[in-house]
């Protein structure tokens, strides 16, 4: 946020808290450094209605009403009794979830918002012991390179674009989405909101975006609807999803009987020096798949589709780079 913007909602706050009275725009404009400024009376109006909506989605409890029955205009005040803080009192319990809730997150951005979390309650008067042990220790890791901006669209309300790989091609196509928010889901992280080129609500998994998320328009232009659950949305988009995918895959000889028990064999083939079958199998969620086939090594080729190939590659190619012990693949 602007600091002439932060400086201007300050004022406004300790202006309507100071009042028992309804002030109106008009008497607003003249006693609340920031308003004064305001070549015409449309840009004030403009202003002030973007300041009004920012407090009510900070949670700030922005009441609107008239003095008397004279009044012409409505005016506007904060009740002192529902914008302070009332008593906070966790159980011994409540207080434990909210310490293991701070260590959870390894990611940068959710780590400062754990931790502001926690800072507010100590100033409430709560103690909470961050570094009392635990029989499991937990991590969320978000590795994605989109995730850090998805979810500051998401914090400011902006449209987002980006460039999205299906699952089915290795075709790469730019999406424009107004974003509600970002979830996850079998360990899997999404982004759901409304696709501007659909016109239709959408999800997209955050694994499969190409180069940089990028945020564009004002601040505040997305609102999300607020009877939509996005991770049930993203739980039924994937139920309502093509039912599987046929891979053909290459399985050597006398070897990976737990992928042969699962395949129609189709063909014969040799590679190299070995022989094998080429079996076909149904994939309900190929990306998933790929560790499990990756696990086979060099007993194990993918034929097709490409990007469950590619995939597999992709995860030999990480062991090596890490040192893991492991086969090569073909």
């Amino acid at each position: 946020m602007a600091t002439v913007r932060a400086e201007r909602l300050v004022n406004l706050v300790l202006c309507l808290l100071s009042t028992r009275q309804y002030l109106t725009a008009d008497r607003i404009r003249a006693i609340v450094p920031g308003y004064s400024g305001a070549p015409t009376d449309e840009a004030f109006f403009r202003t002030f209605e973007r300041d009004k909506a920012e407090l009510r989605d900070l949670g700030i409890p922005l009441e609107t009403g008239r003095n008397s029955a004279f009044d012409a205009t409505d005016g506007y005040r904060i009740a002192r009794r529902d914008y302070e803080l009332g008593d906070v009192d966790l159980e011994p319990d409540e207080a434990a979830a909210v310490a293991l809730a701070v260590r959870l997150w390894d990611a940068p951005e959710l780590t400062a918002a754990a931790r502001g979390a926690l800072l507010k309650l100590r100033a409430a008067g709560v103690d909470v012991d961050e570094h009392a042990s635990a029989a499991v220790e937990p991590k969320v890791r978000t590795t994605e390179p989109a995730f850090a901006p998805l979810l500051a669209a998401v914090q400011s309300g902006r449209v987002v674009e980006f460039d999205y790989r299906r699952p089915s091609s290795p075709d790469v196509h730019r999406r424009t989405i107004e974003p509600w928010g970002v979830v996850s889901w079998r360990g899997r992280w999404y982004v759901v909101g409304h696709d501007r080129d659909r016109q239709a609500p959408r999800c997209f998994r955050l694994s499969r975006i190409q180069g940089k998320a990028k945020a564009t328009g004002r601040a505040g232009q997305v609102q999300r609807p607020p009877d939509i659950d996005l991770l049930s949305f993203v739980a039924g988009e994937h139920r309502h999803a093509q039912p599987s995918t046929l891979a053909r895959v290459w399985v050597a000889d006398g070897r990976a009987q737990g992928a042969r028990r699962r395949a129609k064999v189709v063909d014969r083939m040799q590679l190299g020096d070995d022989w094998g079958d080429v079996v076909e199998l149904d994939l309900n969620y190929p990306e998933s798949a790929a560790s499990w086939l990756a696990g086979y090594g060099a007993d194990v080729l993918v034929l097709e589709p490409d990007t469950l190939r590619k995939t597999i590659h992709e995860i030999h190619l990480d062991v090596v780079d890490q040192g893991e012990p492991g086969e090569g693949t073909r």
